[in-house]
C-alpha cells in the first residue's frame, strides 16, 4: 500500500480569515497536572485532536472522570482514584502519556508506565525522566516493556538535565511540586508549553519560579487545588498559517493568536519583507 499522501497545487493566494485552536502540547500536560489535585479542573480551548483524546483515555484508565463539557472545555475530577498502570495499548499511541508519570508518583507513590517504544534495547526516549525521579528519590525498574516507580516520599535535589528534555523537565517538575523541600531543574527546558505548565502548576497553589530560563526552582507544598484555565493559542498552528500566507503573497487574518508567542517568527518575516499587523488578539500576516 503506498503511504499517505499530500498532493499541494501551487500558485494560489491565499486570503480570508483563520482561527486558532488552543495549544495540543500545553493541553497535554496540563491535563496530566490535573491529577495532582483532588479537586475538580475545568480546561477551556482545549483542541479536540487524537493526541487529546488519547491523554483523556489514558487519565480515564487510571480512574479519573473526565468529560467534554462543550466544544472545546474538558471536565476532570481526580478525587478519588487508585489505578497507577498506563498500559502499552494507550502509551504506544502518544509518547506524552509519559507525563502522568510524576503525578502519580506524587500523589499515589507509585507508576506503572509502558514504555513508549516497548521493550528498546540501549539509550531510551525516557531516560531523562528517570534519572529525575531516582534523584527525587523513587526507585525505578524497567522489565519487560514497562517502567515500574515507587517511593515513600519524595524529596527535593538538585537535578542536572543532560539535554534540555521539554518532557523531562515537565514530569520533574510535576514531581517536585508535591515533593519535600526544594527541587532545582538545572538546563532545564525553556519552551513556552513549560512556562504555560508552570503557571498552571502555580495557580494550582504551587511554588515555581525561573520558568521561561534554563534554572527552576520548585518549592514542594502540601497540596494543589483545582482552577478553572485557558489553554493558550498553538504558535505551531499560527506560525504555520503566517508562513503559508507570506510564501504565497498571502492577505490572512488569523484570529486568537498569541503575538509574544510569536515574535520569534514576526522579527523574521518582517526581516523578509512580510507585512504583518497586530490587532489586539488578531494577527494579520
Amino acid at each position: 500500500m503506498d503511504p499517505e499522501k499530500l498532493i499541494i497545487s501551487g500558485r494560489n493566494r491565499l486570503q480570508g480569515t483563520v482561527k486558532i485552536d488552543g495549544a495540543k502540547n500545553s493541553a497535554l500536560s496540563i491535563m496530566a497536572a490535573t491529577l495532582l489535585t483532588k479537586d475538580v479542573c475545568i480546561l477551556r480551548n482545549v483542541p479536540r485532536l487524537t493526541d487529546v483524546d488519547t491523554m483523556a483515555a489514558v487519565i480515564r484508565k487510571l480512574g479519573i472522570k473526565v468529560e467534554w463539557r462543550g466544544e472545546n472545555t474538558l471536565y476532570i475530577d481526580s478525587d478519588d482514584f487508585n489505578n497507577y498502570e498506563a498500559p502499552y495499548e494507550l502509551v504506544k499511541m502518544m509518547r506524552g502519556s509519559i507525563l502522568v508519570m510524576g503525578p502519580l508518583l506524587a500523589r499515589l507513590k507509585k507508576a506503572k508506565i509502558s514504555l513508549p517504544g516497548g521493550c528498546a534495547i540501549g539509550a531510551r526516549p525516557v531516560d531523562f525522566h528517570l534519572k529525575g525521579f531516582e534523584a527525587l528519590g523513587a526507585q525505578v525498574e524497567v522489565e519487560k516493556g514497562y517502567i515500574e516507580a515507587k517511593v515513600d516520599k519524595l524529596k527535593g535535589d538538585d537535578i542536572y538535565l543532560d539535554f534540555p528534555s521539554l518532557g523531562a523537565t515537565e514530569n520533574i517538575m510535576m514531581a517536585a511540586c508535591l515533593a519535600e523541600s526544594i527541587t532545582t531543574i538545572e538546563n532545564a527546558a525553556k519552551d513556552p508549553e513549560v512556562v504555560e505548565l508552570g503557571h498552571f502548576l502555580n495557580k494550582m497553589g504551587a511554588k515555581v519560579e525561573g520558568l521561561g530560563t534554563d534554572l527552576i526552582r520548585i518549592e514542594g507544598v502540601k497540596e494543589l487545588h483545582g482552577i478553572d484555565y485557558t489553554i493558550i493559542p498553538d504558535r505551531i498552528e499560527a506560525g504555520t498559517y503566517m508562513i503559508a500566507a507570506a510564501i504565497t503573497g498571502g492577505d490572512v487574518l488569523i484570529e486568537k493568536a498569541d503575538p509574544l508567542l510569536l515574535k520569534p517568527l514576526i522579527v523574521k518575516l518582517e526581516e523578509a519583507g512580510v507585512r504583518i499587523e497586530l490587532e489586539k488578539s488578531l494577527i494579520k500576516s
